[in-house]
């Protein structure tokens, strides 16, 4: 087996995320759904021809002691397979809480791999995510101004990364700021060193371009385990001597129907489905409050979809809401409550669409897509091409031979256009 990055992500669309830029750079991908099952071989297919396997957990939002157990079994997967790197993957706004996850998680890590040091940093330029003195800017405002503060699970108020994870952490955390990450790799590892004499157990990483991102890769080749949201994929793969290609990224033709099921609230996904809808094409609005009445809205979706598939192109399923909106649902049913109706009820909907002969799927939201990979019994997706920064294509094989493509984006991912954009890349024709 030739795998040398074994990576571990928090969310499924955070994996395929990740595994994009690993895509990007050159390295044969494989993103496996969830921890394959106990006494599955870790060298046999599909992660056989991968430079890189990418664990996708559903871990983000659990409590922290479940997150660190399903990590630690990716974990011990992964070393078997042969990686010679861990990679800690979380979202590019540092999703968590005080009570975890992304803390407990690396601590455990670097307790099984027997290592004092990590670095960290959600970095992801491409799409606006910079870190510049520790603190994490989402576009042009602070993460703590923007609408992640918003965050019906995950609320983020605090901008300083530092504090974030020293709340999280036993180990003290430190910090690389730009001006040494300016100088270079030499320089970072002069500063990781000076970091660890002094007992530091983790250091936010400065990141404010690609180039920065790039000098980071090269000065921690030597770590054990990195952690960072998906930016530092791009500067990895050329420690192993691997440079972008895009035979990387080759899927098969695509065939079938199109659909999009969407249970993302943020403000991207909620602007990415106002411009489905501003095209006229079809969409079923999914409303918690019905589901938790009683009501089949599954069934009354698809019911839709049956009138739409075939003649008028793709058909979008959605629950998305403004802040104001799922404030206000969560209230009369409790967020968890609300959400884990939406996820079900649209993870059905997926399935019923597979079911109709829907063979290109577009999936928004992290937590809605960890409910629909699960629902549809997929086990490993090969990456493919980027649609946007942070999210490609991926290919699944069905039962019966076919093959499914796929892409699971991130909430706050894509540009207004996605939905319709993501199929003309595909097939090459305009929906």
């Amino acid at each position: 087996m030739s795998v040398r990055l074994g990576c571990i992500a928090d969310d499924f669309t955070g994996a395929t995320d990740l595994a994009n830029n690993l895509v990007r750079a050159g390295m044969r991908v494989v993103q496996l759904i969830d921890v394959p099952a106990e006494g599955t071989d870790p060298t046999a297919d599909p992660a056989a021809d991968a430079d890189a396997v990418v664990i996708a957990l559903k871990s983000r939002t659990v409590p922290a002691a479940e997150a660190v157990e399903a990590s630690l079994r990716a974990l011990e997967w992964l070393r078997a397979a042969g990686a010679e790197q861990i990679y800690f993957k979380y979202c590019s706004t540092f999703d968590s809480t005080p009570a975890g996850n992304i803390g407990q998680v690396t601590e455990a890590l670097m307790d099984a791999l027997g290592t004092d040091f990590t670095v960290a940093t959600p970095a992801f330029p491409d799409n606006g995510r910079t870190v510049f003195k520790g603190h994490l800017f989402v576009g042009d405002v602070l993460l703590s101004e923007s609408g992640m503060r918003h965050h019906p699970l995950t609320p983020m108020t605090d901008s300083n990364l530092v504090s974030v994870l020293d709340a999280q952490t036993t180990r003290p955390t430190g910090l690389i700021d730009h001006e040494v990450v300016a100088q270079g790799a030499d320089a970072v590892r002069a500063r990781i060193a000076q970091l660890r004499a002094q007992g530091v157990g983790a250091a936010i990483v400065d990141a404010v371009s690609n180039d920065d991102l790039v000098r980071l890769g090269a000065a921690v080749k030597e770590l054990a385990l990195v952690t960072a949201g998906s930016g530092l994929a791009i500067g990895l793969p050329a420690n192993w001597g691997f440079e972008p290609s895009s035979a990387a990224a080759q899927l098969p033709p695509a065939c079938g129907r199109q659909a999009v099921v969407a249970g993302s609230v943020s403000a991207a996904t909620n602007g990415q489905v106002r411009e489905f809808l501003s095209t006229g094409r079809p969409a079923f609005s999914v409303d918690p409050l019905r589901i938790a009445a009683g009501e089949d809205v599954a069934a009354q979706a698809l019911a839709f979809a049956d009138k739409h598939l075939a003649a008028d192109g793709p058909v979008l399923v959605y629950s998305t809401e403004s802040p104001d909106a799922v404030r206000s649902v969560q209230g009369q049913l409790g967020a968890a409550e609300a959400g884990e109706l939406v996820e079900q009820t649209l993870a059905r909907v997926a399935q019923g669409l597979i079911q109709r002969g829907v063979r290109q799927l577009v999936v928004a939201g992290g937590e809605t897509s960890g409910a629909v990979v699960q629902a549809l019994g997929l086990t490993g997706l090969r990456i493919g091409g980027q649609i946007d920064p942070g999210v490609p294509w991926c290919a699944a094989p069905l039962p019966g031979g076919d093959t499914l493509h796929i892409t699971l984006k991130s909430g706050n991912f894509g540009g207004p256009d996605f939905f319709t954009a993501a199929f003309t890349l595909l097939t090459g024709e305009s929906k």
